[in-house]
């Protein structure tokens, strides 16, 4: 076995391999993994994507890749493929790992590393980031199987007006979302939370960029404070399926917080799929994020599986 640059590669050798992991994704997480595949797999033409290849035989079986967002780089992906007379894939996962981080931590200017594995359980594949001083955060992957369950009761708020997202609404949301994360525990696991344009950089990667789904604006919504005419909160969701819908982020601001908002806007997006026939709602939430889970767990979501988020500071 062989670890070597992925940027030795096209698209033709990779391709199996993401097929295969396009097919894990499909039974463990209900996701459509094509689309970003077809993304990887064009950046990878491009050479342009930086990670490591584990070859046997002169055939890939297992990739991983990172990205760098100026002072940061955050691994994108870890995949290894499982069968045959192959290397065990559990030391290739963290060989490649390893490869990554050690990469990451001595790239010239890169003082924080930033990953969240969500195809691998909680703890498998933690040793190398460990080892290296990172801190792990487990998160919970739920879902609402919206046709076995009832619809979620909205609480009636008369100063507060749910509306559909529209695109007028990317600052504000952005300053929203910066409050609502001010000392809060994810934003130790994403940084982009930590500014006004760290957070516009999130809106516009989950709303024009596939990598989380294709943001679906039907089921998108804002909270709106009748009187102040401000915006006080937010549910964004993408579809990672024909009939599965992820929220990639539900957040409201701190003094608006135990009124039922964050209810409402899940009220708001359920019921906007189905109306549409969607089958599954999934999300995803830090297990140290006691309230959220408590809400989440109220409204009949199930954890389906505990994954880890990485964050080093150098």
């Amino acid at each position: 076995m062989e670890i070597l640059d992925l940027r030795h590669f096209s698209s033709v050798d990779l391709r199996p391999l993401l097929d295969d992991e396009a097919r894990v994704w499909a039974s463990l997480l209900s996701w459509d993994y094509s689309g970003s595949a077809e993304m990887i797999l064009r950046y990878v033409d491009a050479k342009i994507l930086p990670g490591y290849a584990a070859i046997e035989r002169g055939k890939i079986f297992g990739y991983t890749f990172f990205v760098y967002e100026g002072s940061k780089g955050v691994v994108g992906d870890l995949f290894v493929a499982n069968g045959g007379r192959l290397p065990n894939p559990r030391e290739v996962e963290l060989k490649l790992l390893t490869h990554v981080i050690e990469t990451l931590q001595q790239s010239p200017g890169i003082h924080r590393v930033e990953a969240q594995l969500l195809a691998h359980e909680t703890g498998s594949v933690s040793r190398p980031f460990l080892d290296q001083g990172f801190h792990r955060h487990p998160r919970l992957f739920m879902v609402l199987e919206l046709g076995k369950i009832a619809a979620i009761t909205p609480a009636a708020h008369p100063d507060i007006e749910i509306r559909r997202w529209t695109e007028a609404d990317y600052q504000p949301a952005a300053a929203v979302i910066t409050a609502a994360y001010r000392g809060h525990v994810d934003a130790q696991i994403n940084d982009q939370y930590h500014t006004l344009s760290g957070s516009l950089r999130f809106l516009n990667n989950i709303v024009r960029f596939p990598g989380c789904g294709v943001f679906d604006a039907e089921s998108s919504f804002v909270a709106l404070d009748r009187k102040a005419k401000s915006l006080v909160g937010l549910i964004l969701c993408s579809r990672v399926r024909s009939d599965v819908g992820h929220v990639t982020q539900v957040c409201i601001l701190p003094e608006y917080r135990s009124r039922g908002i964050g209810e409402s806007l899940l009220a708001a997006t359920e019921d906007s799929l189905r109306k549409r026939k969607f089958s599954l709602l999934s999300l995803t939430v830090t297990e140290a994020n006691a309230r959220a889970v408590a809400l989440y767990r109220r409204l009949n979501f199930e954890i389906k599986r505990i994954f880890d988020a990485f964050v080093w500071e150098g």
